[in-house]
Protein backbone atom coordinates (compact mmCIF):
# COMPACT_ATOMS: atom_id res chain seq x y z
CA UNK A 1 0.00 0.00 0.00
CA UNK A 2 2.99 2.67 0.98
CA UNK A 3 4.99 1.81 -2.21
CA UNK A 4 1.31 2.19 -4.12
CA UNK A 5 1.19 5.91 -2.63
CA UNK A 6 4.97 6.49 -3.29
CA UNK A 7 4.26 5.48 -7.09
CA UNK A 8 0.97 8.07 -7.01
CA UNK A 9 3.16 10.73 -5.26
CA UNK A 10 5.75 10.59 -7.66
CA UNK A 11 3.67 11.02 -10.34
CA UNK A 12 2.18 13.99 -9.38
CA UNK A 13 5.40 15.63 -8.22
CA UNK A 14 8.73 16.82 -8.86
CA UNK A 15 11.55 14.07 -7.50
CA UNK A 16 14.60 14.58 -7.80
CA UNK A 17 16.97 11.84 -8.60
CA UNK A 18 20.29 11.19 -6.97
CA UNK A 19 23.68 9.65 -7.65
CA UNK A 20 25.23 8.22 -4.25
CA UNK A 21 28.66 7.77 -4.68
CA UNK A 22 30.89 6.03 -2.00
CA UNK A 23 33.71 3.52 -2.08
CA UNK A 24 32.12 1.01 0.83
CA UNK A 25 29.65 -0.85 -0.57
CA UNK A 26 27.36 -0.68 3.02
CA UNK A 27 27.59 3.00 3.27
CA UNK A 28 26.17 3.10 -0.47
CA UNK A 29 23.32 0.45 0.78
CA UNK A 30 22.52 2.72 3.89
CA UNK A 31 22.22 6.18 2.32
CA UNK A 32 20.28 4.61 -0.33
CA UNK A 33 17.65 3.52 2.23
CA UNK A 34 17.88 6.95 4.15
CA UNK A 35 17.17 8.82 0.60
CA UNK A 36 14.38 6.69 -0.18
CA UNK A 37 12.21 7.40 3.16
CA UNK A 38 11.84 10.79 1.23
CA UNK A 39 9.19 10.17 -1.48
CA UNK A 40 10.85 13.37 -3.41
CA UNK A 41 13.99 11.52 -3.73
CA UNK A 42 14.83 9.09 -5.91
CA UNK A 43 18.41 6.90 -5.77
CA UNK A 44 18.82 6.39 -9.64
CA UNK A 45 22.36 4.57 -9.20
CA UNK A 46 25.48 4.60 -6.97
CA UNK A 47 29.25 4.70 -7.73
CA UNK A 48 32.33 2.91 -6.10
CA UNK A 49 34.91 5.94 -6.63
CA UNK A 50 35.15 9.71 -8.68
CA UNK A 51 35.69 7.69 -11.94
CA UNK A 52 32.93 5.63 -11.84
CA UNK A 53 31.01 8.35 -10.65
CA UNK A 54 31.94 10.97 -13.39
CA UNK A 55 30.65 8.15 -15.91
CA UNK A 56 27.56 7.65 -13.87
CA UNK A 57 26.43 10.84 -14.09
CA UNK A 58 26.30 10.98 -17.79
CA UNK A 59 24.42 8.18 -18.31
CA UNK A 60 21.86 8.50 -15.39
CA UNK A 61 21.70 12.22 -15.39
CA UNK A 62 20.84 12.51 -11.82
CA UNK A 63 19.93 15.92 -10.36
CA UNK A 64 21.79 15.77 -7.11
CA UNK A 65 25.02 13.80 -5.82
CA UNK A 66 25.90 12.63 -2.92
CA UNK A 67 29.67 11.92 -2.41
CA UNK A 68 32.36 10.44 0.01
CA UNK A 69 35.88 11.99 0.16
CA UNK A 70 38.16 9.20 0.52
CA UNK A 71 37.93 7.20 -1.95
CA UNK A 72 40.80 5.12 -4.73
CA UNK A 73 41.29 5.86 -8.26
CA UNK A 74 39.56 9.26 -8.11
CA UNK A 75 38.57 11.33 -4.52
CA UNK A 76 35.70 12.92 -3.98
CA UNK A 77 37.95 16.83 -4.30
CA UNK A 78 38.75 15.17 -8.23
CA UNK A 79 35.24 13.84 -8.47
CA UNK A 80 33.57 17.47 -7.68
CA UNK A 81 36.40 19.51 -9.48
CA UNK A 82 36.13 17.40 -12.73
CA UNK A 83 32.48 17.47 -12.44
CA UNK A 84 31.79 20.95 -12.18
CA UNK A 85 34.27 21.91 -15.53
CA UNK A 86 32.16 19.19 -17.22
CA UNK A 87 28.50 19.76 -16.24
CA UNK A 88 27.72 22.03 -13.15
CA UNK A 89 25.75 19.80 -10.45
CA UNK A 90 24.81 20.17 -7.26
CA UNK A 91 27.03 17.67 -5.18
CA UNK A 92 26.47 17.14 -1.19
CA UNK A 93 29.78 15.52 0.25
CA UNK A 94 29.22 12.71 2.72
CA UNK A 95 32.52 12.87 4.83
CA UNK A 96 33.85 11.69 8.40
CA UNK A 97 35.27 15.15 9.92
CA UNK A 98 38.04 14.05 11.82
CA UNK A 99 39.69 12.44 8.59
CA UNK A 100 38.52 14.94 6.10
CA UNK A 101 38.27 18.50 7.17
CA UNK A 102 40.85 20.11 5.31
CA UNK A 103 39.11 17.67 1.93
CA UNK A 104 35.76 19.33 2.97
CA UNK A 105 37.13 22.60 2.83
CA UNK A 106 38.84 21.77 -0.58
CA UNK A 107 35.47 20.30 -1.90
CA UNK A 108 33.68 23.65 -1.50
CA UNK A 109 36.30 25.36 -3.06
CA UNK A 110 35.65 23.32 -6.11
CA UNK A 111 32.22 23.62 -6.40
CA UNK A 112 30.25 20.95 -3.74
CA UNK A 113 27.32 23.03 -2.51
CA UNK A 114 26.58 21.57 0.82
CA UNK A 115 28.00 18.55 3.35
CA UNK A 116 27.13 16.34 5.45
CA UNK A 117 29.42 15.11 9.02
CA UNK A 118 28.96 11.05 8.55
CA UNK A 119 29.83 9.65 11.78
CA UNK A 120 33.31 7.55 12.52
CA UNK A 121 31.86 4.44 13.88
CA UNK A 122 29.94 3.21 10.85
CA UNK A 123 27.30 1.53 13.02
CA UNK A 124 24.05 1.04 11.38
CA UNK A 125 22.03 3.15 14.03
CA UNK A 126 24.56 6.03 13.40
CA UNK A 127 24.14 6.51 10.18
CA UNK A 128 20.35 6.32 10.29
CA UNK A 129 20.65 9.56 12.81
CA UNK A 130 21.82 11.61 9.91
CA UNK A 131 18.64 10.34 7.83
CA UNK A 132 16.88 14.00 8.62
CA UNK A 133 19.99 16.08 7.46
CA UNK A 134 20.41 14.17 5.09
CA UNK A 135 17.34 14.63 3.16
CA UNK A 136 17.00 17.75 4.07
CA UNK A 137 20.48 18.71 2.04
CA UNK A 138 20.12 16.74 -0.78
CA UNK A 139 16.56 18.52 -1.59
CA UNK A 140 18.10 21.88 -0.71
CA UNK A 141 21.00 21.12 -3.43
CA UNK A 142 18.15 20.26 -5.57
CA UNK A 143 17.25 23.94 -5.88
CA UNK A 144 20.57 25.58 -5.46
CA UNK A 145 21.20 28.06 -8.50
CA UNK A 146 25.24 26.91 -9.29
CA UNK A 147 25.69 30.22 -11.20
CA UNK A 148 25.56 32.13 -7.98
CA UNK A 149 28.04 29.39 -6.05
CA UNK A 150 30.71 29.83 -8.90
CA UNK A 151 31.83 32.41 -11.37
CA UNK A 152 31.04 35.53 -8.97
CA UNK A 153 33.64 37.92 -9.66
CA UNK A 154 33.92 40.58 -6.80
CA UNK A 155 34.38 44.23 -7.82
CA UNK A 156 36.88 45.39 -5.62
CA UNK A 157 35.74 47.02 -2.34
CA UNK A 158 36.00 50.70 -2.57
CA UNK A 159 37.93 53.00 0.31
CA UNK A 160 36.07 53.89 3.40
CA UNK A 161 35.08 57.25 3.25
CA UNK A 162 35.07 58.32 6.73
CA UNK A 163 31.18 58.48 6.11
CA UNK A 164 27.98 57.89 9.27
CA UNK A 165 29.31 56.54 11.73
CA UNK A 166 26.32 54.81 12.08
CA UNK A 167 27.12 51.58 12.77
CA UNK A 168 28.92 50.01 15.50
CA UNK A 169 28.65 46.31 14.69
CA UNK A 170 28.13 44.26 11.73
CA UNK A 171 26.22 40.82 12.10
CA UNK A 172 26.00 38.06 9.24
CA UNK A 173 24.18 34.97 8.82
CA UNK A 174 24.95 32.37 6.21
CA UNK A 175 24.22 28.85 5.21
CA UNK A 176 24.39 26.38 2.11
CA UNK A 177 27.03 28.10 0.03
CA UNK A 178 28.17 29.90 3.28
CA UNK A 179 31.84 28.78 3.13
CA UNK A 180 32.36 30.19 -1.08
CA UNK A 181 30.52 33.50 -0.48
CA UNK A 182 32.74 34.37 2.83
CA UNK A 183 35.72 33.32 1.11
CA UNK A 184 34.79 36.46 -1.99
CA UNK A 185 33.31 38.56 0.61
CA UNK A 186 35.20 38.69 3.83
CA UNK A 187 38.80 39.53 1.63
CA UNK A 188 36.95 42.72 -0.30
CA UNK A 189 36.53 44.46 3.41
CA UNK A 190 39.75 46.76 4.53
CA UNK A 191 42.19 45.80 7.45
CA UNK A 192 40.97 49.26 8.86
CA UNK A 193 37.40 48.27 9.23
CA UNK A 194 35.97 50.62 11.91
CA UNK A 195 33.63 47.99 13.51
CA UNK A 196 33.63 44.70 14.41
CA UNK A 197 32.05 41.63 12.38
CA UNK A 198 30.60 38.67 13.76
CA UNK A 199 29.56 35.56 11.77
CA UNK A 200 27.23 31.90 12.14
CA UNK A 201 27.91 29.98 9.53
CA UNK A 202 26.12 26.68 9.81
CA UNK A 203 28.44 24.27 9.80
CA UNK A 204 29.19 20.85 11.71
CA UNK A 205 31.72 20.05 14.56
CA UNK A 206 34.94 20.11 13.75
CA UNK A 207 35.32 22.46 10.93
CA UNK A 208 34.66 26.26 11.82
CA UNK A 209 38.48 26.61 13.33
CA UNK A 210 40.33 25.30 10.29
CA UNK A 211 37.74 27.42 8.16
CA UNK A 212 38.26 30.76 9.95
CA UNK A 213 42.31 29.87 9.99
CA UNK A 214 41.95 29.60 5.87
CA UNK A 215 39.77 32.76 5.36
CA UNK A 216 42.08 34.31 7.48
CA UNK A 217 45.16 33.86 5.54
CA UNK A 218 43.31 35.29 2.72
CA UNK A 219 41.84 38.68 4.52
CA UNK A 220 43.86 42.01 5.13
CA UNK A 221 41.40 41.28 8.74
CA UNK A 222 41.77 39.37 11.44
CA UNK A 223 39.85 36.27 11.21
CA UNK A 224 39.47 33.66 13.86
CA UNK A 225 36.87 31.24 15.76
CA UNK A 226 35.20 33.04 18.48
CA UNK A 227 36.13 31.88 22.59
CA UNK A 228 34.36 33.12 25.27
CA UNK A 229 34.70 35.66 27.28
CA UNK A 230 37.24 37.92 24.06
CA UNK A 231 36.96 41.46 23.81
CA UNK A 232 35.10 42.27 20.45
CA UNK A 233 36.82 44.91 18.63
CA UNK A 234 37.14 46.75 15.43
CA UNK A 235 38.69 44.74 12.59
CA UNK A 236 38.22 41.46 13.58
CA UNK A 237 36.43 39.02 12.49
CA UNK A 238 34.55 36.41 14.75
CA UNK A 239 33.22 32.87 13.19
CA UNK A 240 31.04 31.03 15.87
CA UNK A 241 32.45 28.04 16.69
CA UNK A 242 29.73 24.90 15.59
CA UNK A 243 28.19 23.66 18.27
CA UNK A 244 27.66 26.62 20.79
CA UNK A 245 25.63 29.79 20.20
CA UNK A 246 27.81 33.49 19.97
CA UNK A 247 25.84 35.98 21.77
CA UNK A 248 27.73 39.53 23.34
CA UNK A 249 27.29 41.13 26.53
CA UNK A 250 29.06 44.45 27.89
CA UNK A 251 31.11 43.99 31.14
CA UNK A 252 31.34 46.36 34.56
CA UNK A 253 34.25 48.25 32.54
CA UNK A 254 31.73 48.48 29.67
CA UNK A 255 33.63 46.70 26.79
CA UNK A 256 31.47 44.34 24.40
CA UNK A 257 32.70 40.74 25.54
CA UNK A 258 31.47 37.13 23.19
CA UNK A 259 29.68 34.51 24.98
CA UNK A 260 29.64 31.08 24.03
CA UNK A 261 26.72 28.63 25.38
CA UNK A 262 24.92 25.91 23.89
CA UNK A 263 21.68 27.26 25.27
CA UNK A 264 18.68 27.79 23.78
CA UNK A 265 18.31 24.21 22.99
CA UNK A 266 15.53 24.61 21.08
CA UNK A 267 16.73 26.19 18.06
CA UNK A 268 16.68 24.55 14.67
CA UNK A 269 20.92 25.33 14.15
CA UNK A 270 24.09 26.02 16.91
CA UNK A 271 24.84 28.44 16.18
CA UNK A 272 21.54 30.44 15.56
CA UNK A 273 21.78 33.80 13.46
CA UNK A 274 18.82 34.71 15.79
CA UNK A 275 20.51 34.30 18.74
CA UNK A 276 23.38 36.24 17.48
CA UNK A 277 21.77 38.77 15.88
CA UNK A 278 19.04 39.33 19.09
CA UNK A 279 22.23 39.48 21.00
CA UNK A 280 23.62 42.61 18.87
CA UNK A 281 20.74 44.63 18.89
CA UNK A 282 19.84 44.22 22.70
CA UNK A 283 24.21 45.28 23.74
CA UNK A 284 24.64 47.75 20.08
CA UNK A 285 20.62 48.94 20.15
CA UNK A 286 20.39 50.72 16.64
CA UNK A 287 23.61 50.90 15.81
CA UNK A 288 23.50 47.23 14.28
CA UNK A 289 23.97 46.60 10.54
CA UNK A 290 22.66 42.47 10.10
CA UNK A 291 23.19 40.62 6.72
CA UNK A 292 21.40 37.69 5.91
CA UNK A 293 23.16 35.68 3.05
CA UNK A 294 21.93 32.58 1.39
CA UNK A 295 21.05 29.42 3.07
CA UNK A 296 18.47 27.39 3.31
CA UNK A 297 15.59 27.63 5.86
CA UNK A 298 14.64 30.59 8.34
CA UNK A 299 17.29 31.48 10.62
CA UNK A 300 17.46 35.33 10.80
CA UNK A 301 14.23 36.34 10.66
CA UNK A 302 13.68 36.23 13.96
CA UNK A 303 16.60 37.75 14.63
CA UNK A 304 16.09 40.53 11.66
CA UNK A 305 12.68 41.49 13.45
CA UNK A 306 14.74 42.14 16.47
CA UNK A 307 17.02 44.06 15.22
CA UNK A 308 14.70 46.20 13.38
CA UNK A 309 12.70 46.70 16.52
CA UNK A 310 15.75 48.35 18.10
CA UNK A 311 16.43 50.59 14.95
CA UNK A 312 18.97 48.95 13.37
CA UNK A 313 19.21 48.04 9.35
CA UNK A 314 19.22 44.55 7.75
CA UNK A 315 20.69 43.97 4.24
CA UNK A 316 20.30 41.00 2.32
CA UNK A 317 21.66 39.02 -0.64
CA UNK A 318 19.97 38.97 -4.22
CA UNK A 319 18.56 35.52 -5.07
CA UNK A 320 20.66 35.67 -8.37
CA UNK A 321 23.63 35.11 -6.47
CA UNK A 322 22.53 32.91 -3.59
CA UNK A 323 23.01 28.80 -3.89
CA UNK A 324 20.03 28.64 -1.79
CA UNK A 325 17.28 32.12 -1.70
CA UNK A 326 15.96 30.61 2.05
CA UNK A 327 17.22 32.65 4.78
CA UNK A 328 17.00 35.91 2.25
CA UNK A 329 13.61 35.60 0.96
CA UNK A 330 12.42 34.91 4.99
CA UNK A 331 13.63 38.16 5.92
CA UNK A 332 12.39 39.77 2.71
CA UNK A 333 9.06 38.07 2.43
CA UNK A 334 8.23 39.14 6.35
CA UNK A 335 9.42 43.10 4.71
CA UNK A 336 12.38 43.46 7.16
CA UNK A 337 15.39 43.61 4.73
CA UNK A 338 15.72 47.38 4.16
CA UNK A 339 18.15 46.54 0.75
CA UNK A 340 19.24 43.65 -1.32
CA UNK A 341 22.70 42.90 -3.02
CA UNK A 342 24.40 41.12 -4.84
CA UNK A 343 27.10 38.75 -3.18
CA UNK A 344 29.62 41.18 -5.93
CA UNK A 345 28.66 44.55 -4.10
CA UNK A 346 27.81 43.60 -0.56
CA UNK A 347 31.18 44.41 0.50
CA UNK A 348 31.01 47.90 -1.00
CA UNK A 349 27.24 48.29 0.68
CA UNK A 350 28.90 47.03 3.67
CA UNK A 351 31.48 50.02 3.81
CA UNK A 352 28.75 52.72 2.74
CA UNK A 353 26.95 51.85 5.61
CA UNK A 354 29.61 52.72 7.97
Amino acid sequence: MQNVKRKELMANTSVTRVLVVDDSAYVRKVVTQMLSRSPFLEVVGTARDGQEALEQVVALKPDVVTCDLIMPILDGVGFVTAQMARRPLPIVIVSVASEAGEMVLNALDAGAVDFIQKPTALASERLLDMTADLVEKVKGAASARLRGQIGVTPTKAGALTGGRGAVDIVVLGISTGGPQALRSLIPQLPAELPVPLAIVLHMPVGYTELYARKLDEMSPLTVCEAADGVEVRAGIVLIAPAGRHLSMRRNDRGQVITHLDVRPLDTPHRPSVDVLFQSAADTYSGRVLGVVMTGMGEDGREGSAWIKAKGGTIFTEAEDTCVVYGMPRAVVDAGLSDRSVGLEGMANAILEHM
